[in-house]
């Protein structure tokens, strides 16, 4: 960052892990459209597109030595238990106000460490009414991740898409994500093997990753769809790149998203924005985010009857699908743009700075 800037600087975000994951994709997402809202500077420069807004820990220390006009606090926004322990660090070292907004997504009983941080952060975030339960007060907002409409969008012509993909079949469902346990592609193979006779113009396309830890688990299911005699109607992609991923979504006329656990999901949304409906399990943001039957239908995790059940529902309609990919679309631009998760937070950060 330019040293004759830094002193201007209202908020710091965290970026400590050096391995790309879903909370350094949503945090430089984010920050394209939060830091035209507001002076930020990004504690460490991993995956950063401009390298000008990077900070190490010792400009870090000298910015927040560096009073704010009219007394104002900067923030510090962590994602991570050592974002937050970086943001402690900073505080007790800085004359000037400090103050630490802490996001936590994990729907599970929470660490000690995270306890901690959570009680002696000044504000918590979380990103869904399921992970906000596992706090013990309650977060101080619910902010949902946003998603990229540009990127992801409706198909001008689904039916071409389709066939230029040289996919078989008229129709497909897609489940995105590594092939795993975790992530209920058994789900949806065990729901979709009593109705693929019934119809016979659906291919389910199972789009991410094997790695070797679940090999096992793919070539059980393999052999569980060559037995039943369907291995035409399943295809498996294995990992894409990224630039394809979002032409498979707005392909596909239902997402089905299975998940046994979730932080918060973003295939749902990446979905809806691609004009696609979805079918979700209760895992992650998704009851959050899901209008059942209208942009798609919420089931429990792991049950493969009711899944299979309303799978047979969804199949029966396919203008249906086509209505609910609509409404989606239209879900995902009035609630979930990138802009407005970054507008939501950077108002949020503002009342905070001026609080005491």
């Amino acid at each position: 960052m330019e040293h004759g800037k830094l002193e201007e600087t209202e908020l710091i975000l965290g970026n400590s892990n050096p391995k790309f994951s879903g909370v350094t994709s949503t945090m430089l997402q984010v920050l394209e459209h939060q830091k035209e809202l507001l002076p930020l500077a990004v504690l460490g420069k991993h995956y950063l597109a401009d390298q000008a807004l990077a900070i190490n820990f010792m400009e870090a220390v000298k910015l927040c030595r560096s009073p704010l006009p009219n007394g104002k606090a900067r923030i510090f926004h962590a994602r991570r238990n050592n974002e937050a322990l970086q943001a402690f660090a900073l505080k007790s070292l800085s004359p000037t106000p400090l103050k630490i907004a802490f996001t936590s997504t994990a729907q599970r009983e929470h660490s000690w460490i995270t306890r901690w941080i959570i009680r002696k952060a000044d504000a918590v975030i979380s990103t869904c009414s399921a992970a906000a339960a596992y706090i013990q007060d309650g977060p101080d907002i619910i902010s949902p991740h946003g998603v990229d409409l540009e990127r992801y969008h409706p198909a001008i012509d689904r039916k071409k898409l389709w066939s230029e993909l040289g996919l078989p079949g008229k129709y497909g469902i897609g489940i995105f994500g590594r092939v795993r346990h975790q992530k209920g592609v058994d789900v949806l193979v065990d729901a979709m093997l009593p109705l693929l006779a019934k119809f016979p113009d659906f291919t389910v396309v199972v789009c991410g990753e094997v790695t070797p830890s679940n090999k096992k688990y793919f070539d059980a299911l393999r052999t569980k769809i060559a037995t039943a005699g369907f291995v035409e109607r399943f295809v498996f992609l294995g990992k894409q790149p990224f630039s394809k991923i979002p032409r498979l979504f707005r392909a596909m006329h239902l997402v089905a998203a299975l998940s046994r656990n979730e932080g918060f999901g973003l295939t749902v949304l990446e979905a809806m924005a691609s004009g696609t409906a979805v079918l979700a399990s209760k895992a992650g943001a998704w009851e959050d985010i899901v209008r059942n039957s209208e942009t798609g239908n919420i089931v429990p995790c792991s049950d493969i009857i009711t899944t299979k059940n309303t799978l047979e529902h969804l199949l029966n309609n396919v203008p249906k699908l086509e209505e609910m990919g609509q409404k989606g679309r239209l879900c995902a631009e009035l609630n979930y743009s990138l802009k407005n998760e970054a507008e939501f937070l950077s108002n949020f950060f503002i009342k905070l700075q001026a609080a005491n």
